[in-house]
């Protein structure tokens, strides 16, 4: 038989086991990496909602009415180590995290207002174009679901619902195209 000529090009060989990737993860909430603090300079510009008393008040009037036009802040962080699966077509991630929200008074002490559970279901798709990797990401399932603990004694109640559908407007609004052009700068065909 005739041999076949060989061909040179350059190939990048990318294998990810589950246990890789899950290993990565709980190295990182065990560090204590998956923390992040939210202020309103932190956020967006573009953001509809400024991190602010006033703002908040549609999800709980007694948090307006207590504090009234105060800046708050939040800390957001996994309350447990994401659990992340790989398929064929794209990477599975689960996702379980906490925020509470704190109001912070004219002398810098900060109140804490409300805690929130917040588990989301996302989907990495990696591709290939030109010599780059790259890959999208998406909210799977409608995106997070948010529950409020049993509140703590003197916490205002909170509006779950509304704040959850102010959650999937700013993650599809602002999270997920962030998410995006740093996996991906400019679409995949």
């Amino acid at each position: 038989p005739a041999a076949l000529p060989m061909v040179h090009e350059p190939m990048l060989l990318l294998a990810v086991t589950e246990f890789v990737a899950n290993s990565a993860a709980f190295t990182y909430f065990t560090a204590g990496a998956l923390r992040r603090n939210i202020s309103d300079d932190t956020l967006p510009r573009r953001f509809p909602l400024q991190l602010r008393t006033k703002s908040l008040g549609l999800f709980s009037p007694q948090l307006q009415e207590r504090y009234p036009d105060q800046p708050m802040e939040l800390q957001l962080w996994a309350r447990r180590q994401p659990l992340i699966s790989c398929r064929p077509d794209a990477l599975h991630g689960t996702l379980f995290g906490s925020a509470e929200a704190f109001v912070v008074l004219p002398n810098a002490t900060r109140v804490p207002v409300l805690l929130l559970n917040i588990d989301a279901n996302v989907t990495g798709k990696p591709s290939i174009s030109g010599n780059r990797l790259r890959g999208t990401v998406r909210l799977m399932g409608g995106g997070p679901a948010l529950r409020a603990p049993c509140p703590a004694q003197g916490l205002p109640v909170l509006q779950v619902t509304r704040l959850e559908t102010l959650l999937k407007f700013g993650l599809w609004l602002f999270g997920v195209p962030w998410a995006n052009s740093e996996c991906c700068p400019h679409p995949v065909p």
